[in-house]
């Protein structure tokens, strides 16, 4: 089978996706500046756009490190031009993801580019494709920490440090899951080209059920406190406390937020 040549517009960057980084830009300066009323607005449109725009890099460092490993298909597929809308199940993607964070306040892996396997070349190739997108979430949480790591907060608006706190939070959790050795999720993914084709074979009838059991064992209380141990501790090694996450959450959450928020940002 072969494929036509990338062409530039299969490399252009979407509007869409330009679209999205200008919302995330404008709520952001409206969270750092205090435009508006109430910050939480503003916070909430900032983290929405940026865990959109984050989703989007994730899936576009597949489809790169794909490209590089001989899938040239990923051009015509679109998933060079950062379009959301270009991927194989965007409501897995996207919008499923932004209704946890809301709900839940938690980075769901998401699903999205086909990669013809059949053209990569050698099993690294095929394990890098799949750790880009969790890597690409672990420097972006690295990005969203810089202030607190470099000690560079001195007038950095509360608002917006809390902000960029619970954005890291969802850049962390997102990093966990997707690098776990779980089928379906990109850590097995890492492992498969590894594994024996008959251990393949009998694990591929559940890797559709994957992320569905790793959420299974987070509802339960013990598995659910531990993960989110792990994820302040990485936290805190960023320099970022449980205060600042609380608070961004809260935020984030305006229409269910406590009447505690004002204060807590003035101190």
């Amino acid at each position: 089978m072969t494929t036509a040549p990338l062409r530039g517009s299969d490399r252009r960057i979407s509007p869409v996706f330009l679209g999205i980084a200008a919302v995330a830009a404008v709520s952001g300066w409206a969270a750092w500046t205090g435009f508006g009323k109430s910050p939480g607005p503003a916070v909430f449109l900032f983290v929405t756009a940026a865990w959109i725009v984050s989703l989007c890099l994730h899936e576009y460092a597949h489809a790169r490190t794909a490209l590089h490993g001989g899938d040239i298909s990923v051009g015509a597929k679109g998933y060079l031009t950062l379009n959301p809308l270009k991927y194989t199940h965007a409501l897995l993607s996207i919008v499923l993801p932004v209704l946890f964070v809301i709900a839940g306040g938690i980075g769901l892996p998401g699903g999205a580019v086909f990669i013809e396997r059949g053209r990569i070349r050698g099993r690294l190739q095929h394990s890098l494709i799949s750790a880009a997108g969790p890597l690409t979430n672990a420097l972006f949480a690295l990005v969203c920490t810089a202030p607190f790591w470099l000690h560079a907060l001195d007038g950095v608006p509360a608002v917006f440090r809390y902000a960029l706190a619970f954005l890291a939070l969802l850049q962390v959790t997102a990093a966990i899951l997707n690098f776990l050795p779980v089928p379906g999720l990109d850590g097995y993914g890492v492992l498969e080209p590894w594994l024996s084709p008959a251990f393949r074979r009998q694990v591929e009838p559940f890797a559709p059920f994957g992320l569905l059991a790793v959420f299974a064992v987070l509802w339960l209380p013990q598995a659910n406190e531990a993960f989110f141990d792990a994820v302040h501790a990485l936290l805190r090694g960023l320099g970022v406390s449980e205060r600042d996450t609380y608070w961004g959450r809260d935020l984030y959450r305006f229409w269910a937020g406590s009447q505690e928020v004002p204060r807590a940002l003035s101190s």
